[in-house]
């Protein structure tokens, strides 16, 4: 042993002030070439090590160049800034290194878990059910549908294929793991209808009515509706409550991808975005998203318990040794060697309570009203739709939204994306970073409308 080299808590210490500092000074940097940062870092694995001290000084060369989601500057995804009791939260769970699959390997990390989403359920009007941690959106999207598979299918786990005729709904501006789950799960992405939206961007349930109809008729077997809350461009929120009349009345499974949206459910002012949820099967729900938790941070929350584990569990003598399955969530989980997602939003709610959370949430719906107010009152901006969320979508007239997105990132000022919106390719704002003031805004549209003036024409709508 080295004894001269730095303890881990100096050395975490010295990485963090050099991160946090370069940070500050440089809150968005310019997107370098892949070649670039070849030449510019020596990314190798060595025959010989090196000291802690000099792959410190490496990690905090990387974080240099690395960029930044966190800050002010960042509108590109769902990021939500930096909150200070997750990260200590996520940085023991690093330290501790748990395996969340038995009660034996993790102890009082399971009941920390199983309180989190036990008040998280409780939320969104799911008392009694059950829940797991997942490694982002798309693999909670993905359980939530193998489960809802099974329970229509109950040969299809033991015997594979048990149904070509299965088919599924879900909004045409739902998330891309929609499709992706359907294809893994070998129901065959062909089977999954995708349904119309209108102007504000929600699914159309009389459609979707139809659609389920003439499926019935050919003899096809409907079994699930995907509903979201939030979509990843528009914001907009599906009418969940009118969804949950149509899975009752033709006995399908409902889910609500709340990846983004069900933080709504901590505000009791917007709350009913999500009205009906409390009848959905299944719900995803993001932390990570607008929340501010680290990355990955996804709960499945179901109505009825006990389907976790009759559709994921599996006999392991060797590592289901000790304690009733309850505490065992491995047996719960698409994983088996889990991180431990739920120590780092346990922490922050500790800190913020349910009340901090609304207000985290109505700060965001604050600025995302300024932010629209802005647009509405400069004769060059154009608003796209009425914001549903805490998406702002608009356009700068006579220029490329795609281009002033690529030029701002170029020129390390803002990083923020651009998307479509009834067949205009727009500028996206979020709103998801809480410690964002009004002056981040403005000094955004003025970046926005500076490099605007040598943007070329947008393409056609079709473009």
């Amino acid at each position: 042993m080295n004894r001269d080299a730095p303890s881990l808590p100096d050395a975490v210490q010295r990485m963090l002030r050099a991160v946090l500092a370069d940070e500050s000074k440089h809150p968005v940097l310019p997107s370098p070439s892949p070649e670039t940062l070849r030449r510019q870092l020596d990314l190798s694995l060595p025959s010989t090590g090196r000291s802690f001290g000099e792959v410190i000084d490496e990690l905090i060369a990387v974080a240099r160049v690395t960029p930044r989601t966190t800050t002010t500057r960042f509108f590109n995804q769902l990021f939500a800034g930096r909150e200070d009791a997750a990260v200590a939260g996520e940085i023991l769970a690093a330290v501790l290194n748990n395996s969340m699959y038995t009660y034996k390997a993790a102890g009082v990390q399971i009941l920390i878990e199983k309180e989190v989403l036990a008040h998280m359920a409780s939320i969104l009007g799911l008392p009694g059910g059950e829940g797991s941690f997942q490694a982002g959106g798309s693999l909670t999207n993905l359980a939530a549908l193998l489960v809802a598979r099974g329970v229509a299918f109950p040969r299809w786990r033991e015997h594979g294929a048990e149904s070509a005729q299965a088919v599924l709904y879900s909004s045409a501006e739902s998330h891309y793991s929609i499709a992706k789950a359907v294809g893994i799960l070998g129901i065959g992405r062909s089977h999954l209808r995708f349904i119309e939206v209108d102007e504000a961007g929600r699914m159309r349930v009389d459609l979707l009515g139809q659609r389920i109809q003439e499926d019935l008729a050919a003899g096809r077997r409907p079994f699930f509706i995907n509903a979201t809350a939030g979509t990843t461009v528009r914001g907009a929120f599906d009418p969940i409550d009118e969804l949950a009349e149509l899975a009752r009345q033709y006995g399908l499974w409902l889910h609500v991808d709340g990846a983004f949206g069900a933080s709504v459910a901590l505000s009791r002012s917007r709350r009913h975005l999500l009205k009906g949820i409390d009848r959905a099967d299944s719900v995803c729900w993001d932390p990570h998203k607008m929340m501010g938790v680290p990355l990955p941070c996804s709960a499945l929350l179901l109505r009825r318990k006990g389907l976790l584990q009759e559709h994921l569990g599996e006999g392991a003598e060797y590592l289901f040794q000790e304690d009733d399955d309850e505490l065992n969530p491995g047996q719960r989980n698409l994983h088996c060697g889990r991180h431990n997602d739920a120590l780092k939003l346990w922490a922050l709610w500790r800190h913020l309570g349910d009340e901090g959370w609304e207000r985290r949430i109505e700060r965001q719906y604050a600025l995302a009203a300024h932010a629209k107010r802005y647009i509405e009152d400069h004769p060059r901006l154009v608003l796209s739709d009425e914001p549903a969320c805490i998406n702002v979508c608009f356009e700068v007239e006579g220029a490329d939204s795609a281009w002033i997105c690529r030029r701002l990132s170029q020129l390390g000022r803002q990083k923020i994306g651009h998307g479509r919106v009834k067949g205009r390719r727009v500028i996206r704002l979020v709103t998801a970073n809480a410690a964002l003031e009004e002056a981040d805004l403005d000094r955004l549209f003025e970046d926005i409308l500076e490099v605007a003036e040598e943007a070329p024409p947008p393409p056609s709508p079709a473009g």
